[in-house]
C-alpha cells in the first residue's frame, strides 16, 4: 500500500493520531496529546525563526526502507523541498527530523527511527523529552552532541510554561 492510498482511506482522516506504516503495509498509530502538540509547535516556531532559508514542517511523511515514517517536525532546505513540495510523502528526509517522545516510546524504537531517517537522507535527528529537553544527534555519531551543527542557536530546552 502506498502512502497516497493510506491517505485516501476515508475513516483514517478523522482519527486523532499520528499514522505511519511499516514495510509489511501495517498501519502504526500513536494517539495525539495536547502537550505533544505544544512541543511540536514550539519546535516548528523556533526552526522557522532560526532557519528561515528553508521550510519547517509538522508531521512530514518520509518514504523509508521500513514504510512511511512521520517525524513530529522536520526542517528541509529549499533545494530539497522544491522538487517534492506537492508530493504526498517525501522521497528524501528533511535535513533535520525531530521526534517528541511520549511515555510509550522506547529508546530502542527511537534509535531505529533515527537509522531510518539517516538512511533516507537526514543529517540530524533531535529527540525532545516530556520536559522539553532536547538531545541532538548527528549522522554517523552514536552519542548525542551538545548543540545542533545545522542550527546551533536552537534552545536545548523548550519554554512551554
Amino acid at each position: 500500500m502506498t502512502w497516497a492510498e493510506v491517505c485516501a482511506i476515508p475513516w483514517l482522516k478523522d482519527i486523532p493520531a499520528k499514522i505511519e506504516t511499516n514495510n509489511q503495509n501495517k498501519i502504526i498509530m500513536s494517539p495525539a496529546t495536547t502537550w505533544h502538540g505544544d512541543f511540536q509547535g514550539e519546535v516548528y516556531h523556533n526552526l522557522r525563526r532560526l532557519m528561515p532559508e528553508g521550510r519547517a514542517l509538522i508531521e512530514c511523511p518520509i518514504d523509508t526502507t521500513d514504510g512511511t515514517r512521520v517525524p513530529d517536525v522536520g526542517w528541509i532546505s529549499r533545494a530539497r523541498w522544491l522538487p517534492h513540495r506537492r508530493s504526498t510523502s517525501l522521497p528524501i528526509a528533511p535535513e533535520i527530523c525531530v521526534e517528541i517522545l511520549s511515555p510509550s516510546n522506547t529508546r530502542e524504537e527511537m534509535l531505529g527511527k533515527m537509522l531510518l531517517y539517516y538512511a533516507a537522507g537526514a543529517e540530524e535527528v533531535w529527540l525532545c523529552d516530556e520536559e522539553g529537553v532536547l538531545e541532538f544527534f548527528a549522522k554517523g555519531r552514536s552519542e548525542s552532541v551538545a548543540v545542533s551543527a545545522l542550527c546551533p542557536d536552537f534552545p536545548q530546552r523548550l519554554d512551554v510554561e
